[in-house]
Parts: C-alpha cells; sequence; structure tokens
C-alpha cells in the first residue's frame, strides 16, 4: 500500500521543510570536503627545516636569483612503501598567521613513486605556536633577516568557525532525526501530528467482489457505503448514517480487508491508522493526535478514518488504580469527545476492528459513538469455498482440485489460513517442478498447516517408533469404533511440528456448532485412547500423551463448569467466562466466586468422567486388540495409513460389531491382563525404553 505522498495534491506534512534540510546538510558537506580537500594539499614542515629553508632561499636585496639550482632542503613524507623524499627550494609569497606561517616553494620528488624531473609549485606551513599557548616570534625575525618578503594575514572566519560548524550540523541533523521519530510523519517538533495514512482509490483498488464468505457483513455495511455515495437521500428524511461500525472477529478473518472494501466500493478517501499510533512517551500526544487525525478527515469529507486494533486504546476505564493509565485515558477522553462531537451528517465515518469486544470501555459502544457492532466470523463451507475462489484465481489448477473438497476438510480455517493453504499448495508444486497444482499439493498443504512440516529425516529407535504407533493405533481405532466422532482421515507415525512424533487426524463431515454430551465424552475416549494402549501393551506409560491429557482434562472441566454436564447439575461455576475471539491469556485471572468444598467436588466430577472414559477406552481396547495388532504393524511397515486402508484392517480383524458405549463389557468385565505385543513386531522393551519412550497425541 502506498501513503498519501502517492495521491495528487496530498504531501505529506514537513516535506517542504525535510528538503530544505537535506540541501543544507549537503552544502555543509561539499564545503567540508573541499576544505579538508585544500588542508590535505599543504605540506607541514618542522619550525627547523623552516629556518634552513629561509637561509638557503636568502636573497639580495635587489631580488635576484639564487646561485644554484641545487639550494634547498631534502624532506621525507609517508610512512611505509609510500615514503618519498622531497626538494623544497626558493620559499617565497610568505602570509604570517597568528598560529602558522604559509609560503610558496617549488617541490621536486627525488626517491620514492612518482620521481619528477622537473619541480612543482606547492603550498607549505610552519607552526609558529608554542606549548604555553604563545606566538613564537623568531620565525617572522628570521625572515627579516635574510631579507624573505612577507606580509601579515589573517584567518577567514569560515576557516576558523569549521569544525564548529559541522559539528553544529551533526547534531542538528540527528536531533531533527529524532524529533522525527518521536512525532511521527510530520515535520519536526510536531509530535501531535497524526499518523494517519491516506489511500487513493487507485491505491485500494478493493470491492466487495474481493471479500468472499463474509456475505452477512457485507450486508451489515452496505449502508455505509450508500450513504457515503449519496447522503442527500438520507438527510433527506432526516436520518443519520451510524457514525461508527464496529467490526468484531477472530484474528484472520478480514476485517481489515471488509473496511478497505468499504471504502474501495464508496470512492471515498480512506485514513488507516492503529490504536498503537497514538501510544506516546510524551503526556497529552495520544490526545493531540485524536484531535488533528478527526480534523484531516473533515477536510477531507466525506471519508472513512479505520482504526485497527481498537482495544489499544479503548480499554474500560474501570477497575482498580494499579491499572489505571492517565495518558491512555486522556486518549479514550479524546476520541470519544471527537467522535460525538460531529455535526450528524458531516460525512466521516469511523470505522474499528477489533478481536476482544470484551475489553472496550462502555461509553465507546453507546449508541451515538460505534452504533452498529458487525461480526466478522469464521465462515462457513459455503463461506470456504467462496474464499478458496479468490485466492486461486491466479493459481494454475490440476483438473483433480476440488475445491468444495478442500473446503470440507478445513473447518475452523479463516480467510487468512486459507490463503496461506493456497500458497503453500503452490510452493509445494513448484518444489516438485509440476506444472499445475494438484489435489495431493492441498492435502499436504492441510497437514502441513494442521499437524506442523513432517520431518522424514529424523531416525527414531525401534522401541520408540513401536511405541509411537501403538499410540496412533488406540487413537484410530477407538475413533473408528465410536460413534458421535469425527471420521479418521490419515494416521502417521511421521514426525510433524516441534514435538510431535505421530499424529490422527481427524476431520469433520460439516460445519458444527453445537456438541453433545456423548461427543464430548466421544474426544475424551479418542484423546485417552494412546496412553492406554501403551499401558495394555507394555504395562508402563509414556510422556508422549501429555498433550492428550491435558486436553481430555479442559473438555472434562468445561462439562462440569460451563456446560452442566455432570451430577452436580445444571449450574454454571465458571465466574469470569474468556473471550469470545481469543484463548484466555496468562495475564486472565479466574476469580472463583464458590466455595472451597465446591472446588473439591468440581475436581471429584473430573476425575469421575475421566475414570469412566478410561474404562470404555480399555474395553474396546481389549475387545478389538487383534485388530490393534493389525493397525499397528501396518503402520510400521508403512508409516502412515488413510481413511480406506483403517476401514479394511479393522474389519477384516474384528469379528464383534461396532462398539457403542454401554453395550458391551462393563468396566467390571474389563481384563486385568496386559495384551501381549506381536512377535512378529518386536519384543516389549525393558523398563528403562519404555520411561524414556514418547508417542504423541493427535493434533486437531
Amino acid at each position: 500500500m502506498a501513503d498519501d505522498s502517492r495521491n495528487s495534491g496530498n504531501k505529506l506534512p514537513g516535506t517542504g521543510r525535510n528538503t530544505t534540510l537535506y540541501i543544507l546538510l549537503a552544502g555543509i558537506g561539499i564545503l567540508g570536503f573541499f576544505y579538508w580537500s585544500v588542508q590535505s594539499s599543504i605540506l607541514k614542515i618542522a619550525p627547523r627545516q623552516f629556518e634552513q629553508l629561509v637561509k638557503k632561499s636568502s636573497r639580495i636585496a635587489d631580488g635576484g636569483e639564487l646561485a644554484t639550482e641545487s639550494d634547498g632542503i631534502t624532506h621525507e613524507t609517508g610512512t611505509g612503501e609510500s615514503v618519498k623524499t622531497l626538494r623544497l627550494r626558493e620559499l617565497r609569497d610568505v602570509r604570517v598567521y597568528e598560529k602558522v606561517i604559509v609560503g610558496i616553494v617549488d617541490k621536486q620528488v627525488l626517491m620514492g613513486k612518482g620521481v619528477e624531473e622537473e619541480a612543482v609549485k606547492t603550498q607549505i606551513s610552519v607552526n609558529r605556536g608554542t606549548s604555553d599557548g604563545t606566538t613564537d616570534q623568531s620565525l617572522e625575525m628570521l625572515l627579516n633577516e635574510h631579507n624573505i618578503k612577507w606580509e601579515y594575514a589573517h584567518e577567514s572566519g569560515l576557516a576558523r568557525a569549521w569544525p564548529f560548524l559541522l559539528i553544529t550540523g551533526l547534531v542538528l541533523f540527528f536531533f531533527i532525526s529524532m524529533l522525527r521519530r518521536l512525532g511521527g510523519a510530520g515535520s519536526p517538533a510536531q509530535f501531535g501530528r497524526s499518523r494517519g495514512r491516506l489511500f487513493a482509490l487507485e491505491d485500494l483498488g478493493i470491492t466487495f467482489n474481493e471479500v468472499a464468505g463474509l456475505d452477512e457483513a457485507v450486508e451489515e455495511v452496505w449502508e455505509v457505503v450508500d450513504f457515503l455515495q449519496s447522503p442527500e437521500r438520507y438527510q433527506r428524511l432526516g436520518g443519520r448514517i451510524p457514525r461508527g461500525v464496529l467490526l468484531v472477529g477472530p484474528p484472520g478473518t478480514g476485517k481489515t480487508l471488509l473496511a478497505k472494501a468499504i471504502a474501495g466500493e464508496a470512492g471515498v478517501p480512506f485514513f488507516s491508522l492503529s490504536g498503537s499510533d497514538f501510544v506516546e512517551m510524551y503526556v497529552g500526544v495520544g490526545a493531540a493526535r485524536v484531535r488533528d487525525m478527526f480534523q484531516q478527515a473533515e477536510s477531507k469529507a466525506p471519508c472513512i478514518i479505520f482504526l485497527d486494533e481498537l482495544d489499544a486504546i479503548g480499554k474500560s476505564r474501570s477497575g482498580s488504580a494499579a491499572n489505571h493509565h492517565d495518558e491512555r485515558d486522556q486518549t479514550l477522553n479524546a476520541l470519544l469527545v471527537e467522535m460525538d462531537g460531529f455535526n450528524s451528517n458531516n460525512g466521516v465515518i469511523v470505522i474499528a476492528a477489533t478481536n476482544r469486544p470484551e475489553t472496550l470501555d462502555q461509553a465507546l459502544m453507546r449508541p451515538g459513538r460505534f452504533d452498529r457492532q458487525v461480526v466478522v466470523d469464521q465462515p462457513d463451507l459455503r463461506g470456504r469455498n467462496d474464499i478458496l475462489k479468490v485466492h486461486v484465481s491466479n493459481v494454475k489448477l490440476d483438473e483433480d482440485v476440488d475445491l468444495k473438497q478442500i473446503a470440507s476438510i478445513t473447518p475452523g480455517f479463516v480467510g487468512a489460513d486459507l490463503a496461506n493453504l493456497v500458497n503453500e499448495a503452490a510452493l509445494l508444486a513448484a518444489r516438485c517442478e509440476k506444472q499445475t497444482v494438484t489435489m495431493a499439493e492441498f492435502n499436504e498443504s492441510v497437514e502441513r498447516v494442521t499437524a506442523g512440516l513432517a520431518k522424514k529425516q529424523r531416525v527414531m529407535n525401534p522401541d520408540e517408533k513401536l511405541r509411537v504407533a501403538y499410540h496412533e493405533s488406540g487413537h484410530a481405532l477407538v475413533a473408528y469404533s465410536l460413534p458421535n466422532t469425527d471420521p479418521v482421515h490419515k494416521v502417521s507415525i511421521i514426525p510433524r511440528g516441534l514435538a510431535a512424533l505421530g499424529y490422527t487426524l481427524q476431520r469433520p463431515e460439516g460445519d458444527r456448532f453445537l456438541m453433545t454430551q456423548r461427543e464430548l465424552e466421544s474426544k475424551i475416549h479418542v484423546l485417552l485412547a494412546g496412553t492406554i494402549s501403551e499401558e495394555l501393551i507394555f504395562r508402563d506409560v509414556s510422556t508422549g500423551a501429555s498433550n492428550d491429557l491435558e486436553r481430555a482434562t479442559s473438555i472434562a472441566r468445561s462439562m462440569v463448569m460451563d456446560y452442566g454436564m455432570s451430577e452436580l447439575g445444571r449450574v454454571n461455576y465458571r465466574s469470569k467466562p474468556s473471550s469470545a475471539f481469543l484463548s484466555q491469556g496468562a495475564g486472565e485471572e479466574q476469580y472463583r466466586l464458590h466455595s472451597e468444598r465446591t472446588a473439591q467436588l468440581i475436581d471429584e466430577q473430573v476425575k469421575r468422567i475421566i475414570d469412566q472414559s478410561i474404562e470404555v477406552v480399555r474395553d474396546i481396547l481389549v475387545q478389538r486388540a487383534k485388530a490393534l495388532e493389525a493397525i499397528t504393524h501396518r503402520l510400521v511397515d508403512v508409516e502412515s495409513i488413510d481413511a480406506d486402508e483403517l476401514k479394511r484392517l479393522v474389519e477384516d480383524n474384528t469379528e464383534s460389531p461396532r462398539v457403542v458405549p454401554g453395550t458391551e463389557k462393563t468396566a467390571e468385565e474389563t481384563p486385568e491382563l496386559a495384551i501381549a505385543p506381536s512377535a512378529e513386531l518386536a519384543e516389549p522393551p525393558d523398563a528403562a525404553s519404555a520411561t524414556a519412550s514418547g508417542g504423541q497425541s493427535k493434533p486437531r
């Protein structure tokens, strides 16, 4: 994107003054270079050499010539290999300054590089200052004694003041640069200038055609576009358009893109800045920038001001005194005043975006400021299909690519995720030197995004590989056997991501917005299947199930505290719900309002749910031990199994019908003996190997 310097007639503030500053600095630099070149061409000699030169250059009163051309002195200059021996003779045009004496001599190079056959004129100087700061008068008397013509001279002001000018210019340059950094894109010392960038229509080039998968949100903001295009239609009836539109949604859903599309459709100037642009180290700068931003917008009306990450300056002012921030409050107050201080129909509309609406101050949310809130949520199946069509418009696709299938296997993906998915597929195809992007690249890209990069070069020892195979086989077998679970798409023991040694990939058949208690219980069963499989086979468990246990416990606790799916009744014990769009951060503390006795009962119910799930999973794995062995054996051989092969292995090695919880053996009938691992695969590892082994949970 370009800034306002690219717009016709819209120059950045302070551009002319900056140009003048650069010209001044360039002039100082040129003068400095000239002065340095002149000074470096002057040959400096010692006072004793000067005395010899004066004596050898002595003239008779009537100005006669020297007796011979060999008269003069020798002088060495340079160091190392660049040493030269010079002959200096016939001193003339002597000028006496306060601290130095300057004259003209004939110089001839006798030895060294560049030996000269004839002498050339050059300038010499000798220092007549002493260590105590006084002036040596003996050289002046020497000139008079040997009848050398000379004259007094005074140093120019530039020569005396040159070091001061150079230092002052450099200090001025760095000081102004620091002021520009502190004050933003404006001229020096203008801290209160807004950092908002003005985009022209040709710079945006975005319409609602590029915004796919957000049909409901587009309908909500279409009134804004219609008002900016035909304001008289609303003003004639006495109506007014909402002064502010707040776009709310998870990161990557297209809030900023939607705001640009509004400006592109309306054909009006578009000011863009983020909440952090108002934050500065000086008190009052944020409020000044808010006022300046709205002044600029009024001069360009009708126009749009887009504030990204509004929560940076719009957080609630309520709370303890420890969280009180005067500067941020001043900035927020200025924003509140400017938004509610307009005339009703001045043509300036504020659009803001945030993914933390629960943290915003209530004064921002009232009518007259942000009148309308538009939720930009995760796209559904049809929305993902439309988004993929937009992103693949410039990609060469193979005939086997089915965008609907890709959309069906990417639930929960937002616009940014789908754009990254298409780009990853194109990169994979280019890496393989293919002419088109095939379905194989898209499937691999989905696995990359969900599970991480495959680490094919990582070599596991046989014991760990066998343990991981049993772990993932347990996940896959239980997921296949239970109802109310997402179908298993792929099982692999190829390491992916930072720590995953294997994964079981499940893909839902469609978009889901609600989950039943049995579905949640089935999720817990699948998560616990890996560690129970290890326990049955090896009589030991590994650290690889840590993430499985964490997720299973989290689901069980939510069932008890949030959903009322326990013996404690239909009661919500979660005192402070987390953000609807972001996972709860480390700084968001949960304040417990229930008693210690209730907390103990909650923990007991969570453990009860986990324990019951363990018994159900153990029963399934014991009944289908043959299928578990077959899946594990195949994983060890080929490292990856797809859905069709998993179905064949389970059905070929299972005699009983599909397991339904509650219809098979109860927990008391579960055998206590562990299943012995297949002799064809390997012998069970010893205790040390089992402790160090590690499978990994399946990514979702």
